[in-house]
């Protein structure tokens, strides 16, 4: 049984209390966000992922230090990692939601999407195959735009999990119809298969949409929490 832990919250402040966790880099790419709140999630993001991590590692949250270099161009913006921890952690963040998920050693990836948007047809041939497209043939808008974010939520996670991000094209990956459970019916990318992969829908709240996924063959069992109040420094 592979457990992983969900931790929901909404965007903090730009506080100097929270700011204050964030390390030079984290500053940088803080700062570099134009938008206010594009700040406020980062830093949220950020905030939350340390507050588990140092759970986790008996430490505060100020002493929590994130390796997020990327491993195809060495720059900074990669998934947070503590090396040598013995978990994975993933952030995402839409809207007024942000999350962390966390695993014991099992690579995990984590997307949140805000789902009030209509998903017009661009997008929709964007992002699914023939296969998928034909599954919301007949759908009401309302339906159609629902059952659009779960597949999108759901190969985003995947994506996620591999660490390769969209150099996965999303119409590679094959997901299960809206009506079924959610998983990984097929995928053109060696890195994923079906029988080595494991998805669940999660609940962010109303008018939102996310989905977490593991890359392990074992059942997968999943919590979800809100964060309410923040961590002391």
């Amino acid at each position: 049984m592979i457990e992983c832990s969900v931790w929901w919250a909404t965007p903090l402040p730009n506080d100097p209390r929270y700011l204050a966790l964030l390390d030079d880099v984290e500053r940088g790419r803080h700062q570099a966000y134009r938008q206010e709140i594009d700040r406020r999630r980062f830093l949220t993001g950020r905030v939350l992922a340390k507050t588990v991590a140092g759970e986790l590692l008996g430490r505060a949250p100020g002493d929590v230090a994130f390796d997020a270099t990327c491993d195809d161009c060495g720059k900074p913006h990669g998934r947070p990692r503590v090396p040598d921890a013995g978990f994975e952690l993933s952030i995402s963040h839409s809207g007024e939601r942000i999350g962390v998920a966390v695993t014991r050693g099992v690579p995990v990836g984590l997307d949140v999407e805000t789902a009030t948007r209509q998903a017009d047809d661009s997008l929709i041939a964007y992002a699914l195959n023939e296969t998928e497209r034909q599954a919301l043939d007949g759908l009401s808008g309302t339906e159609r735009s629902a059952a659009f974010f779960r597949y999108w939520c759901g190969k985003e996670a995947l994506m996620k999990a591999t660490g390769r991000g969209l150099k996965i094209p999303l119409r590679s990956i094959t997901l299960a119809g809206p009506d079924e459970p959610p998983r990984l019916v097929a995928s053109g990318d060696p890195e994923l298969h079906p029988a080595h992969t494991r998805l669940a829908d999660l609940d962010p709240g109303e008018g939102y949409r996310a989905a977490i996924a593991v890359l392990a063959g074992d059942d997968l069992e999943v919590s979800e929490r809100w964060w309410t109040t923040g961590p002391t420094p």
